[in-house]
């Protein structure tokens, strides 16, 4: 599970791009076949844990950004610490598997069926494993399901999250099926993403009032059901300990217990160093100082991992200010973005290959993944360029009626990557006679103040990708819509462009329960966002963690999590 709402902080990371636009019903392109993903292939760097050369004891060392201010991962207070922390202490139904794809978790779920597509209404049934139990000794329960969808729905506003999770608002009714340990959902209309629902699961006693719902998730009197459970969680101390769950039904933890320890970035490779850190990611370390790479990797008895993060990085064109209110200027200027430049820039000198990333919607080696970048156009940048107006002289920048098409570029302060991108741009553009120049903004201001106030013309950050595409990724697309005053109300579109043809792609992928066409929805929706110009994909986020060499079960995860019950030492 990721938390989807994009603080300043988890948006600030990367890029955004411009590509080419069209008008709705234009542009009607076949989408090609999805690539189908890669068995035997991996999208993350960890060292597999072989159980059986795992010895059981010890403590597993893990640098957090700070202690979280909750562990409910759909407060609004929540961020990837909560998430990490989640995955260790609560129940999800699925897990994803190295290419994105929902599988069901045998520890919480002996099997999980939705009615075949077309029957009415949707109804899912799960089968709970008979030995899950919070670590009360309550079994889980139907109670812990209709709490959280109350929590969740968006129908009582006395419950107050941040970023609400899609799919809850589509469930009609949950009840409790043959015995306690069947729970049937019924939907009001067909929800195709309903896998991923109900992970993670919390109490019912964590959810069942706006009150309860509502309060910080931290220590006290907890409820769990992970093979670990919270043992201290200590926010002034910079301390949150994991025990083993001595109510765990699964496959026993081989650690004792996970030290989850506040570590800010710059002082994680002496605490690697000094062996105060068994774990530490270090992407945000090496970003401030590139100087840090060398000296991870010259660390004795430590391995650097890489990969690339479930984070799709794009450029991103405002098409609310001129002249980019032109969907030609932005099918031009999509064709005079040099994707693989970029990506080779950004990515090379950290060790990774500069693949460039080519869809909207879904990372590379996910499965449906196709790069659907000829979907902007046929046509060389200049030819584009010259038909939309704006022409060159010599080897100058462009002007069209007595204005030069310059361009600000809002990034990231203290990204290391992201500058460099952002100098692969601003060269490649000025070859195309557009003229370029970064702005930096510091992560606190970076959404409120620019990209939600619209103070940029191009602007390069990442979104989250994750095994619910159509649920998760429509709000950066969805058309703009007038607020009560007339105004526009972008949301989280901070492109600012859209059309009713694409709402519809995601809305009817969204309710696709055949998984062959909803990708084929998916695929159609990436092309419709290519044409439209509203932003250009151009790689994955990078992901480096540095884990000792002896440690198993972790390293860069890719677009999977970790399963903290294999974590354990060698030997």
């Amino acid at each position: 599970m990721r938390v989807r709402q994009l603080t300043a902080a988890a948006v600030a990371l990367l890029l955004a791009a411009a590509l080419g636009g069209c008008t709705e019903g234009h542009h009607r392109t076949p989408a090609p076949a999805p690539v189908p993903a890669d068995p035997t292939a991996t999208t993350g760097d960890v060292r597999p844990a072989e159980r059986g050369a795992v010895r059981d004891g010890g403590t597993v060392r893990w640098a957090l950004d700070g202690v979280p201010a909750t562990l409910n991962v759909y407060q609004r207070e929540a961020n990837a610490d909560s998430a990490l922390l989640a995955h260790a202490l609560y129940p999800s139904l699925f897990r994803p598997d190295e290419h994105g794809r929902l599988a069901p978790d045998p520890d919480y779920l002996a099997a999980a069926e939705s009615t075949p597509p077309g029957q009415q209404p949707q109804v899912v049934t799960y089968r709970l494993n008979p030995h899950a139990v919070w670590n009360d000794g309550t079994p889980l329960s139907a109670a812990d399901f209709t709490a959280q969808r109350a929590a969740l729905s968006g129908l009582d506003p006395a419950y107050r999250g941040g970023g609400r999770p899609a799919g809850y608002e589509a469930v009609d009714s949950i009840v409790q099926g043959a015995d306690p340990r069947e729970i049937k959902v019924t939907f009001r209309r067909p929800y195709a993403e309903w896998r991923s629902l109900f992970g993670p699961l919390y109490p019912a006693a964590e959810t069942a009032t706006p009150a309860a719902f509502n309060r910080a998730l931290t220590g006290g009197s907890h409820l769990s059901a992970g093979p670990y459970s919270l043992s201290r969680y200590d926010a002034d101390g910079g301390r949150v300990t994991l025990a083993r769950n001595p109510l765990w039904w699964g496959e026993r933890p081989k650690a004792d217990r996970i030290d989850f320890l506040a570590a800010p970035p710059e002082q994680r490779l002496d605490a690697l160093d000094q062996d105060r850190l068994d774990v530490a990611p270090l992407t945000a370390a090496v970003e401030k100082d590139p100087r840090a790479l060398a000296r991870a990797e010259s660390l004795t008895g430590i391995t650097l991992h890489r990969a690339a993060a479930p984070s799709l990085t794009q450029l991103t064109v405002n098409a609310a200010r001129a002249p980019l209110t032109d969907p030609a200027l932005r099918r031009a200027l999509a064709r005079a973005v040099d994707r693989r430049r970029v990506a080779e820039a950004a990515l090379a000198p950290l060790g990774l290959p500069g693949a460039p990333l080519g869809n909207h919607l879904l990372a590379q080696g996910q499965e449906g993944y196709h790069d659907d970048g000829a979907a902007a156009g046929p046509e060389d940048a200049a030819t584009l360029l010259a038909e939309a107006g704006w022409k060159r002289q010599g080897g100058g920048t462009r002007t069209k009626d007595g204005r030069a098409l310059s361009l600000t570029l809002l990034l990231p302060a203290g990204s290391a990557s992201a500058e460099r991108a952002a100098d692969a741009l601003r060269t490649g553009l000025a070859e195309s006679g557009i003229a370029v120049k970064p702005v930096t903004a510091p992560a606190e201001t970076f959404v409120q103040d620019h990209l939600a106030a619209g103070d940029y013309d191009l602007a390069l950050f990442s979104w989250p990708a994750g095994p619910n595409p159509a649920g998760e990724q429509r709000p950066a697309y969805a058309k703009p819509r007038p607020d009560p005053d007339g105004a526009l109300a972008p949301g989280t579109n901070y492109g600012r462009s859209g059309t009713e043809e694409i709402d519809h792609l995601f809305d009817r992928a969204t309710a696709e329960l055949d998984p062959d066409t909803r990708l084929d929805l998916l695929q159609q929706a990436d092309l419709r966002i290519w044409q439209l110009g509203h932003s250009v994909p151009l790689y994955q986020r990078p992901d480096l963690v540095a884990v000792r060499t002896d440690l198993q079960g972790a390293g860069a995860f890719g677009l999977t999590w970790p399963r903290f019950q294999d974590l354990g030492w060698s030997g």
